[in-house]
């Protein structure tokens, strides 16, 4: 009975205050073709969540400098590539890395791709995304594969969680990327779940990107206190020394790098503390998963990381059933 009254009253009250209706704080609540989505305005940042619950797809810090998210690791890779002068961004979400890349590379050519054209929309109506930044609405893939432009740096953000388009996580669709970068380039890639250990997701993206790039060319940096992980690829430049991935990914040749190009002492400073984060990635062998487009099985390898996250989280509360009763497993969850 008790069930059916919530049942009626949720019934009754969502339609008329929206479907998350027990939130008092939303900017913005609505659909579009893709996603649920919501905007919320919290007193020092704005953000995009596509999920009633949790999913938050996009946050942007009211004041200006680092965000003290995966948006400032990534600021890495206009420092590893060789020049730092142009700029694609493939999932421009509500414009977080766009705004980044204008406050510290003001002069640097940006565009943006965005399959959904409700987010650009909400990205210019609540998220002061800069005007001057051409966003086209299309798949990325697709839209490298219209384009013959080539990049200084390529930013790819359009995995949500495990949600990973599989048309964006095979040799195919890497290879493209490598093609579109500049000699000396650096793609950098947003995987959002820390999932580790053979045959683990990101395992799996980590093998296929450094079968695409080349040994000794791909590292990744763990984002503090987020499950964010940020993979830099570089495309092999003039064949120097000194502009390869190993020789750029040096503090001292970062934190020089960062302020030369930026004239930022925060920035610089806080390269280094990534610098320490870098970790290469071994060359794949015979027993490495590689994804393609005919075997890009991503849904099945990030349904194996939510497993994992489910069990790991669940085994303290067996034990307290175990040891109290479901009385004890009650006040616990409390």
């Amino acid at each position: 009975m008790v069930s059916a009254v919530i049942f009626v009253a949720t019934s009754c009250v969502s339609p008329l205050t929206g479907f998350a209706f027990w939130e008092t704080n939303l900017a913005y609540e609505g659909e579009s073709i893709y996603n649920y989505l919501q905007v919320k305005n919290l007193s020092d940042r704005t953000i995009l969540s596509t999920n009633v619950l949790f999913g938050v797809q996009s946050v942007t810090m009211k004041d200006k400098g680092l965000t003290g998210m995966y948006y400032d690791t990534a600021l890495a890779a206009p420092a590893l590539a060789d020049n730092a002068n142009s700029a694609l961004i493939l999932g421009m979400g509500t414009g977080t890395y766009a705004r980044q890349l204008k406050q510290y590379y003001p002069k640097m050519n940006i565009t943006g791709v965005e399959i959904d054209q409700k987010i650009t929309d909400l990205a210019g109506e609540y998220f002061d995304e800069p005007a001057d930044i051409p966003v086209t609405t299309y798949d990325g893939r697709a839209w490298l594969a219209a384009s013959h432009d080539k990049y200084d740096v390529i930013m790819v953000d359009a995995y949500q969680d495990i949600t990973i388009p599989f048309q964006m996580s095979s040799t195919e669709f890497f290879t493209m990327v490598r093609e579109h970068l500049n000699p000396g380039g650096v793609m950098v890639v947003n995987m959002n779940m820390i999932s580790d250990g053979q045959g683990s997701i990101n395992e799996a993206l980590s093998d296929t990107i450094a079968s695409v790039f080349g040994n000794g060319n791909t590292l990744t940096a763990d984002v503090p206190n987020t499950t964010n992980r940020e993979l830099f690829a570089k495309k092999p430049g003039s064949g120097s020394e000194e502009n390869s991935m190993q020789q750029a990914s040096k503090a001292l040749n970062l934190r020089e790098t960062t302020y030369e190009r930026t004239g930022s002492e925060d920035l610089e400073w806080y390269m280094e503390e990534v610098a320490s984060r870098f970790r290469k990635v071994n060359e794949p062998d015979s027993a490495s998963t590689i994804l393609t487009d005919d075997k890009a099985l991503v849904e099945v390898l990030g349904m194996h990381a939510i497993d994992q996250i489910i069990a790991d989280e669940a085994g303290p509360y067996r034990q307290i059933l175990k040891d109290e009763g479901f009385g004890g497993l009650l006040r616990a969850v409390q």
